[in-house]
C-alpha cells in the first residue's frame, strides 16, 4: 500500500513539472517568434535602403553638395575646440557645422571640417590657408567626396631591418662551395643585424 501512494505522489510531481516545461516551452516559443518578426522587419528596411537605387542616388548628391559647402581644416592644435574653429571662420560667413576628428578613445586627431550654409563662404575661407590658430598654421582645403568601394590599395611596406622573407616555403639552395674557404667572409661585406623574428 505504501509504494503506490508514493509511486501516486511522484506521478502528481512529475505531472507539475511537465506542465511547468510546456509552459516554458510556450514562453521560448513565443519570444523566438517576436524575435523572427523583428528580424524581418528590419532586413526588409535594410533590404529597401539598399536595393533602391534613387535613394541611393539622392543620398549620393546630397553628400556631395553638402561636401561642396565643406572644407578641411587640418593641423588642428589638440586643444581647439569646435566653437573655436568656428569663430576663426566666421568671417568667412555663416558655419552651420565643425566637425573635430577623434580617436576611439576621444583624443583629436589633428584635422576637422567646417561645413557652412553657403557655397560662396567656401571660396573666403580657403584664403584662411596657413593662417594661425592656437600657435598653430592651420591647412585649408576644400573637402573631398567619398565614392564607396574605391579605397585606394597601399600594399605592406618592407621593413629594411626585417630581411627578405617570401611567402613560398623554403627550398634548399645547391651548395656552392665558398672561394675563401669554410667560415671566410669577404671583408667588404657588413654583416646583416640581428633580427630575432627569423
Amino acid at each position: 500500500m505504501e509504494g503506490d501512494v508514493e509511486m501516486a505522489a511522484a506521478e502528481d510531481g512529475g505531472a507539475v513539472e511537465l506542465d511547468d516545461m510546456k509552459k516554458r516551452l510556450k514562453e521560448m516559443e513565443d519570444e523566438a517568434a517576436a524575435l523572427r518578426e523583428m528580424q524581418a522587419k528590419v532586413e526588409q528596411e535594410m533590404g529597401a535602403v539598399q536595393a533602391d537605387p534613387a535613394a541611393a542616388a539622392a543620398n549620393q548628391t546630397n553628400r556631395e553638395e553638402v561636401d561642396a559647402r565643406s572644407v578641411f581644416v587640418g593641423n588642428v592644435d589638440y586643444a581647439c575646440t569646435p566653437e573655436e574653429v568656428q569663430q576663426h571662420f566666421q568671417s568667412c560667413g555663416t558655419v552651420n557645422r565643425v566637425t573635430i576628428r577623434t580617436n576611439k578613445y576621444g583624443q583629436p586627431k589633428g584635422y576637422a571640417y567646417v561645413e557652412f550654409l553657403e557655397v560662396e563662404a567656401v571660396d573666403q575661407a580657403l584664403l584662411l590657408n596657413e593662417s594661425e590658430l592656437h600657435g598653430r598654421q592651420l591647412k585649408v582645403s576644400s573637402k573631398r567626396t567619398n565614392v564607396p568601394g574605391m579605397k585606394q590599395f597601399r600594399p605592406r611596406r618592407s621593413n629594411p631591418h626585417m630581411g627578405y622573407r617570401s611567402r613560398t616555403p623554403f627550398m634548399a639552395a645547391p651548395y656552392i662551395y665558398s672561394p675563401y674557404g669554410y667560415g671566410k667572409v669577404p671583408r667588404f661585406r657588413v654583416p646583416m643585424r640581428y633580427s630575432p623574428y627569423f
